[in-house]
């Protein structure tokens, strides 16, 4: 069995990877390749997957580490962490209705979504990694 304890570090690997594929997939549908897009796409959704199972197994184990900074930095990771949480929420079904729009073809459908999509999904992924961090790493 894994140590719980590792898993905040798979998390942000899994995060930054995401991220990573984000901007890779993106470039590459610019660039006009869009089987290696897709595949890129791909990957990132699987990461995403892969991180929310950790982030829930970690959670069920570990429970939740306050964060112990003090002064102005505490007001910043929280207003991360607020903008994080909140989006996250959002950003699963807007993944999964832009994936299953790409995947059936609908690519007009997939390219207006994608547009809102993709920022918020990279912002997400990237504040993950932020908030791991400042909650790891800086203390």
């Amino acid at each position: 069995m894994i140590d719980p304890l590792v898993l905040p570090h798979v998390n942000a690997l899994l995060n930054a990877t995401s991220a990573g594929l984000l901007v890779t997939g993106y470039l590459l549908i610019r660039s006009g390749h869009e089987t290696a897009h897709k595949r890129c796409m791909i990957a990132a959704l699987i990461c995403s997957a892969a991180f929310l199972t950790s982030y829930v197994i970690y959670h069920l184990h570990a429970g939740s580490r306050p964060f112990p900074g003090t002064g102005a930095i505490r007001g910043i990771y929280f207003a991360i962490l607020i903008t994080h949480v909140v989006l996250a929420a959002v950003i699963l079904p807007l993944v999964m209705m832009t994936a299953m729009r790409g995947l059936r073809s609908q690519f007009d459908r997939h390219a207006r979504i994608a547009r809102w999509t993709l920022p918020l999904w990279l912002y997400v992924s990237v504040t993950g990694v932020i908030v791991y961090v400042m909650l790891y790493q800086l203390y």
